[in-house]
């Protein structure tokens, strides 16, 4: 483990845990779908996930329904060895569902079983202060913005995060079908913009944060805030765009066959986060940073050629396969 190159500090992951009920049959509509397949989910959690299976520690804080999906989901956490102590079950709201159907690409539409879920119910009293407290990083999305209470609870778990001296990490992770209107999305994730210290976006994300179809360096460093340290730009198979506050540049992806990107991204932050959380100075270093964003692009890669996030996080043997033959 020593000298995996992982971090040991601990990396806690606030937000939605759900359960994504994924076609059996690509390209087809939910409509058509002869049947799903049930994969945990929920971008924070396979972040967690992502950082564990990779020889990272990992925490998991959020709401899940006192129920078997609930149950089921805890579970998984445990069996990845990502610690659950940040977990609260709610008795009168349902674990959130997805149901994802893939396009013939590999791409996704989702539609969403919330009403309330259990995920929307967090409040900031049910906060785990203490593990919040021992995190290095502190990741989170924009799905916990929505509605209060977690509104409430993820402003609260960022600043005492921030405050205890941790590096704040986010990832968007815009999915349109769950905010009210496009406008309030937009206002809400910017809203705690200037507070990440690392934010991640994919292009499509970009496009509709700026107003611009451009996916340019002029597009991207017009999100650039005064405290932030990194701004990455993801771009599919094609790898990602970085900007510092002295550098930029772009890391090439890997061309394997996708069947489902779900969990694409939150693998690519998983490994970055991993490999950062004990030497946060990497993030000033771009020869360094680029070297963890090849390995950050190759878990993206992996996760695309199997059905489902968790299911499909790679584990470090096979990143290292994927680095040294450069195709899967």
């Amino acid at each position: 483990m020593a000298n995996s190159g992982v971090g040991q500090g601990l990396v806690v992951s606030f937000g939605e845990m759900l359960i994504d009920f994924v076609p059996t049959v690509s390209g087809v509509s939910l409509a058509e779908a002869p049947g799903f397949l049930k994969a945990a989910g929920g971008a924070p959690a396979n972040v967690a996930i992502a950082i564990s299976r990779l020889g990272g520690k990992a925490a998991f804080v959020g709401k899940l329904g006192d129920d078997e999906f609930g149950q089921m989901l805890a579970g998984i956490l445990k069996e990845n060895n990502v610690c659950a102590e940040g977990i609260n079950f709610d008795k009168g709201a349902r674990t959130a569902l997805a149901f994802v159907t893939l396009r013939n690409d590999g791409e996704r539409e989702f539609m969403f079983y919330r009403n309330p879920s259990a995920d929307m119910l967090l409040k900031p009293e049910e906060l785990n202060l203490n593990l919040i407290k021992s995190g290095k990083i502190f990741h989170y999305g924009s799905i916990s913005l929505i509605v209060e209470p977690c509104r409430s609870a993820h402003m609260k778990a960022m600043d005492e995060a921030k405050k205890a001296g941790a590096l704040l990490s986010y990832d968007p992770n815009l999915r349109l079908p769950l905010w009210p209107s496009p406008e309030y999305a937009k206002e809400q994730i910017l809203s705690i913009w200037n507070k990440a210290d690392l934010i991640k976006v994919s292009d499509n994300e970009l496009e509709f944060l700026t107003g611009s179809s451009k996916v340019d360096d002029e597009t991207a460093m017009s999100l650039w805030h005064p405290n932030l340290k990194l701004l990455l730009v993801t771009l599919g198979e094609k790898g990602c765009n970085y900007y510092g506050k002295n550098f930029k540049g772009h890391v090439a992806g890997y061309g394997v066959h996708a069947v489902d990107t779900t969990g694409a991204g939150d693998s690519f932050v998983g490994a970055l986060l991993a490999k950062i959380v004990d030497d946060l100075s990497i993030i000033q270093d771009e020869a360094k940073l680029k070297e963890v964003l090849k390995y950050a692009c190759a878990c993206g890669a992996i996760t695309t050629t199997q059905k489902g996030a968790i299911p499909a996080l790679p584990t470090p043997a096979a990143v290292l396969q994927l680095l040294k033959t450069g195709a899967k």
